[in-house]
């Protein structure tokens, strides 16, 4: 380093002495002299070195004369380039003593230098080679080290790197740049430290704005950087602490912009900011939401950087920075999440750490979080799915239930780009593709929902990603050909809904073409409340253009292929796009009209390729193993397929061909193939007989024959085939029904199955033709040869139920017996024989018998259970022909309802759902629908809530029919859902357990029946409806019991009854109390109107029971075991038992419950079921009464309590309390089942639940 000399004086006697043919520079000459004479001056300089020290005294005195004011101060550019070379030079010679003693006229000096420095910036000067040489020389000789003794050294410094950054440039070469690395890294290094200002001077050529306006000097700073980092690392966090930790941000101009300088110093060296690390963790725990949103940008970006080992070094902030998942702050969860996209991607790694605080943020209140989960996740899944763990795609599924559209349609979307991406191209092989083969059923069981806009996007997506439309057929049936057997039950289910429903709405433009009627499609726009006005706007643009009205319906004919409606569509859209507008709600509207009436998939074509895929599945020569299925199940379901299709496409399957293949299937082994052929045939081939004769003629023997000994599922469909597609049908009945009716024998039962059924249907579909024959049949064989007589034992195995394979041959031939005798009853839709009285008072005696007709302990308990689910759906199935309901006693629809509460959880199971399938079409009368009130009594929680799923979904389908229908005002009394409150407390009035109504614990069942249907009802107070129950109910006791109005005891329940609906509605609602314009209309079936002069004005429930049934008494604890053992409805007392050898070593069920009611003791059962089963005889006689004395029969009921309390339970095997004789009243307790054969699941089924939602 250069050192301050002692003053030095030029020699002799002062004169300044020049080089060897160089004049005198003074101010006297020009500036082209001054020029040509300093270029000596160079020159000389240039040769000399540090040696020559003769020629360093002999100069000394030009060189105080060049560092005078007329040089450093000249105005002529050249003669200040060359004097700053001279000046490098002589530094160069004189060290490590500068000629220059004055600390002022060395800073001169250097900031002359360096401002002559800026001549670098123009590589085409003339003059740039001695700019470059003046670099080179300051570099070499690390010149402005000399400056480190200055006071205010760092004025000079902050100018020559202000300079050097300003002027560098592209036009550089490597030289260039490496002297000005040289010439500032030795400042670094070799000073003292680097102050705030001049370490601006570096970083501020790394904050963006400047970056991008030069390159070069970002590149300049950033080699500094990395060089110099061992000194400069210091620097750095102390300005980062100054800024960060104690907050002054007037320490430096680039205060504002410390996050970008740390995100750019972390991608040049994270050595840079090693101390600064710890700073940010605390910034993280700020106070102020806005730093810490700051703060996590940058750290985002630094743990995402591709190559960043951030995460991994230093732990405890990756930690801290996780917690921000959690911020209370929307904007810095949001960008954490956000951040996670990146991270998923550039480091897999950390996918374990970022998963549990996804999984929180998937459900954060803040929809743009929750959608923005979704986006990270998806976009990182697409990128390879092996970024995305099972864990992260659940997080996506879930949102597909969401309750924003945003986000539900963001994970709809995503998870089909998937599924097309992985699972359709196969773009990472067959494990990627099993990962996610549970995406098409995800997607298609979204078709449930109620939404319409989830139901439009999953029809979108089915056409575009799962089954591409823009396909060629043959790939694009392939594709369908293997989803569909892929896909899970529900799936299938979905998938065959939407089908129909846009064969449906195809059906609806049809009727608006053809009668331009409004209302009927108006509820399938996407803008649901201006949709009529949509529809309106739409009929008028049919009316006017007649060519647009031509296109469409070419687009809705059965013969539109695939291409004719994609060309349809494309012009009915271009003649409504005119006039062009910004947004067009009415294109739009019919843009999704058009999607879904479009037959983008089938047509003729595809049928006949679908047929061919199957054809190849059958033969062998198919992919199936390939496309991950069985050949079976290709099969099977390629045809269930076809079926499937055969409803909404029927005119596509019209070809010999097809017919062919669905042939050659009805010859196949498999039952469930050849009942699915024959659907095909029964749902497509109206055109077989006249135009396909080759096809008639092989057809019709195998139609015969399994009419005859096919499988039951075969027997109907053939029969109804034959039914909807010959004209000679009488002729083809009668030649399987006379066969049939001849060959029944009840010896052989196994062999009875099919012909029954077959003899069902043909009386169904032909009943003018066949309801004489039928009747001898019924009356000889039916009843009295089959249903009257138990030939064999069954299996005394103590089970309540049994598998279908497990039940006899017997007791199935007799189920078919009993739906034999309501298809025939149904077939005639007439009571003039009086044939249904017997048949309903046959079904009865089948209840009151518990299942056991002939009560001779021959048959099993599991068969019981079936006969008695059988009766109870028969009659269930007459009370939906008006004919027939008006016939129905109230004694008999109790019978049937009382089975929902039966002993077998599957009888209990299958008659709801039955129930529910027949009310939620409005099908059953309203009264079937209190039966539902019984279901509180239901030990099972399960079917406690699948009853109150179902009540849910019966009354909204009611109210919103009444809504939709004006003509319905006319019918409330049939459909107003709260109409049903008379009829449930009838039927709890009348329930075989309320038999003492002053005892609490029964007062307590009748008030959670009661509850259980009003909570329902009573959810919102719309027309005043709370009122108006109130009113009814209090009309009711004004009435006497329809069914046995004489009866003291029966009316005092009645009353009691509607005391505790009175009470129950009062607690219930403020607003009950409210005057009621509206008079209730009482079913005369059930309720005697009584005269003026009637007036019960009396108190049933005393004020003590009151506040008992106000606060309750706490719920006993659930008691574990079998299924199917008796547990104690809600809110009763359970009793103890102690369990004593005896009670655990039997599981065998008994039939000696009590009854509720008796037959005249005067008759024996037997006597008596053969009289109401006599069908010679027409005399119409009454039903037993409830309360009649007489010897005590069987029928079913539940134990007494004291029995019910304390069941013997075995873990293997389901049982049935034993009732003591002589115990008291009332029907079988409900109870779980289960067994060591066959284990149900209690909890609902997500079929179950999809049932409801249909």
């Amino acid at each position: 380093i250069m050192e301050f000399a002692q003053q030095q004086k030029p020699t002799g006697d002062g004169k300044v002495v020049y080089p060897p043919g160089v004049k005198e520079i003074t101010d006297k000459i020009s500036n082209d002299e001054v020029v040509k004479r300093l270029k000596m001056v160079v020159k000389t300089y240039m040769d000399m070195d540090q040696d020559s020290e003769e020629e360093k005294q002999q100069y000394l005195g030009l060189a105080l004369h060049l560092a005078s004011e007329f040089f450093l101060r000249n105005p002529n550019k050249d003669v200040r380039l060359l004097v700053a070379c001279c000046l490098a030079d002589i530094f160069r010679i004189y060290a490590p003593e500068a000629p220059y003693t004055s600390h002022d006229k060395l800073k001169d000096i250097f900031l002359f230098i360096t401002r002559q420095l800026k001549g670098l910036e123009d590589t085409k000067s003339p003059q740039f080679n001695r700019y470059f040489y003046l670099l080179e020389n300051l570099a070499w000789v690390k010149s402005y080290n000399i400056c480190f003794e200055l006071e205010d050294c760092n004025e000079i410094f902050i100018q020559l790197f202000k300079t050097l950054f300003s002027v560098i440039n592209n036009s550089h070469n490597q030289k260039v740049q490496m002297h000005m690395m040289d010439l500032m890294s030795s400042i670094i290094t070799e000073g003292d430290g680097v102050t705030q200002e001049l370490l601006d001077t570096i970083l501020i050529n790394l904050i963006p704005a400047h970056k991008n306006l030069n390159k070069q000097a970002y590149d300049l700073a950033k080699t500094l950087l990395k060089r110099t980092v061992q000194t400069i690392e210091t620097c750095i966090a102390n300005f980062f602490n100054q800024v960060l930790v104690m907050g002054k941000s007037s320490v430096s101009d680039l205060s504002e912009h410390v996050f970008d300088l740390i995100q750019e110093l972390f991608a040049i060296d994270p050595m840079l900011l090693t101390s600064v690390m710890p700073q940010l963790e605390f910034k993280l725990k700020s106070n102020d939401g806005e730093e810490r949103l700051a703060v996590v940008r940058l750290l985002a970006k630094l743990f995402g950087a591709k190559d960043s080992e951030l995460a991994s070094q230093n732990r405890p902030l990756w930690q801290c920075f996780l917690g921000r998942f959690n911020d209370i702050h929307v904007p810095v969860r949001l960008e954490c999440v956000k951040f996670a996209s990146h991270c998923l991607m550039n480091h897999p790694d950390l996918a374990r750490d970022l998963t549990e605080y996804l999984k929180v943020r998937s459900h954060d209140p803040e929809e743009a979080i929750r959608h923005d989960v979704i986006v990270t996740i998806i976009n990182a899944g697409k990128k390879d799915l092996n970024l995305v763990n099972d864990q992260l795609l659940g997080f996506v599924r879930e949102r597909t239930l969401d309750k924003r559209w945003r986000v539900r349609k963001e994970a709809m979307m995503g998870l089909a780009q998937l599924f097309k991406k992985y699972c359709l191209h196969h773009e990472a092989g067959k494990e990627s593709a099993m990962k996610i083969s549970w995406i098409k059923d995800k997607l298609l069981h979204i078709y449930y929902q109620n939404s319409i806009d989830d139901k439009l996007l999953v029809e979108k997506i089915f056409a575009q990603y799962m089954v591409p439309h823009s396909l060629d057929t043959e790939e694009k049936m392939k594709c369908l050909y293997y989803l569909y057997a892929c896909l899970d039950t529900n799936a299938v289910k979905a998938l065959n809904e939407m089908w129909k429903c846009q064969n449906m709405l195809r059906s609806l433009v049809k009727e608006l073409l053809d009668l331009h009627k409004l209302p009927v499609v108006c509820s399938y726009g996407h803008y649901a409340g201006k949709a009529q006005d949509f529809m309106k706007r739409f009929n008028q643009v049919l009316t006017e253009d007649e060519k647009l009205r031509v296109q469409l319906e070419v687009l809705i004919s059965p013969t539109c292929s695939c291409k004719q409606a994609e060309i349809c569509v494309r012009e009915i859209t271009r003649k409504l796009t005119f006039p062009k507008q910004p947004t067009n709600p009415f294109l739009e509207m019919v843009k999704f009209l058009l999607e879904r009436i479009a037959p983008v998939h089938i047509d003729s074509e595809a049928i006949s390729a679908l047929v061919k895929l199957l054809n190849r599945s059958i033969e062998g020569t198919a992919d199936d193993d390939e496309e991950g299925v069985t050949p079976d199940t290709a099969i099977r379901s390629g045809l269930e397929l076809l079926k499937v299709l055969s409803f909404t496409h029927p005119t596509a399957f019209h070809s010999a061909e097809t017919y062919e293949s669905l042939l050659q299937c009805l010859k196949m082994e498999d039952d469930k193939v050849a009942e699915a052929a024959i659907q095909i045939f029964r749902n497509t081939g109206q055109k077989i007989e006249s135009e396909l004769q080759q096809i008639r003629s092989t057809l019709i023997p195998i139609l015969h024959q399994k009419a005859k000994r096919g499988t039951p599922h075969q027997a109907k469909q053939a029969v109804h085939c034959i039914h909807s597609i010959f004209n000679n049908k009488e002729v083809q009945l009668a030649q399987i029904f006379e066969p049939l009716s001849r060959s029944l024998n009840a010896d052989v039962p196994e062999q009875l199955i099919t012909p029954l059924v077959s003899l069902g249907h043909i009386s169904m579909l032909a009943p003018d033709q066949f309801a004489s024959p039928m009747k001898s049949i019924v009356a000889n064989f039916i009843v009295k040869d089959l249903l009257m007589n138990d030939r064999m034992a069954g299996n005394k195995n103590g089970k309540l139920w049994t598998s279908d394979e497990e039940v006899s041959a017997e007791v199935l031939a007799k189920v078919q017996a009993i739906k034999l005798l309501v298809r025939w009853l149904l077939g005639m839709k007439n009571n003039q024989s009086k044939s249904a009285n017997s048949t309903l008072r046959l079904l009865s005696a089948m209840l009151v018998s518990e299942g056991d007709l002939t009560e001779q302990k021959k048959i099993s308990n599991s068969d019981m259970s079936r006969l008695r689910l059988a009766a109870g759906a028969a009659i269930m199935k007459l009370a939906q022909e008006p004919c027939y309901h008006d016939i129905i006693t109230p004694e008999q629809f109790q019978l049937c309802g009382l089975v929902i509460n039966d002993e077998c959880y599957q009888v209990r199971q299958i008659f709801a759902q039955k129930l529910h399938l027949a009310l939620v079409k409005l099908l059953l009368p309203l009264e079937y629908l209190a039966v539902f009130a019984l279901c509180a009594k239901d030990p099972v929680k399960e079917r406690r809530a699948h009853a109150r799923q179902c009540l849910l979904k019966n009354i909204s389908v009611r109210r919103e029919y009444i809504k939709q229908n004006p003509l319905a005002q006319e019918k409330l009394i049939s459909l107003l859902p709260e109409y049903v409150v008379p009829f449930m407390i009838h039927l709890l009035a009348h329930d075989p357990d309320f038999t003492k109504p002053h005892e609490y614990e029964q007062l307590k069942d009748v008030k959670e029946c009661l509850w259980f249907m009003l909570e329902v009802l009573m959810t919102k107070n719309e027309n005043n409806s709370h009122a108006f129950l109130r009113k009814m109910v209090e009309n009711i006791k004004q009435t006497k019991d329809a069914q046995c109005p004489d009866d003291a005891k029966a009316n005092e329940k009645l009353y009691i009854v509607c005391d505790v609906a009175l009470f129950v509605i009062a607690n219930k609602s403020t607003a009950c109390h409210l005057d009621c314009q509206k008079e209730p209309v009482l079913p005369g079936k059930f309720f005697l109107i009584q005269d003026k002069d009637f007036k019960n004005d009396k108190e049933y429930l005393t004020a003590e029971m009151r506040q008992m049934l106000l606060t309750g008494k706490p719920k006993p604890a659930p008691v574990l075991g079998a299924v199917n053992k008796p547990l104690t409805v809600p809110g009763r007392r359970i009793l103890t038992k102690t369990t004593t050898v005896a009670d655990t070593t039997t599981n065998t069920s008994s039939n000696s419950s009590p009854l509720a009611s008796t037959i005249n003791k005067n008759r024996s059962v037997n006597q008596t079921l053969m009289e109401l089963c006599s069908w010679a005889e027409q005399s119409q006689k009454g039903t037993p009464q409830a309360g009649t004395e007489g010897t005590p029969v069987k029928r079913r009921g539940r134990p007494p309590k004291s029995a019910a309390s304390a069941p013997a339970v075995n873990e293997k095997e389901a049982v049935v309390v034993v009732a003591p004789a002589g115990a008291g009243r009332g029907r079988k307790r409900a109870a779980d089942s289960n067994s060591s054969t066959e284990s149900i699941n209690i909890k609902m089924s997500k079929q179950q639940q999809i049932d409801l939602q249909r």
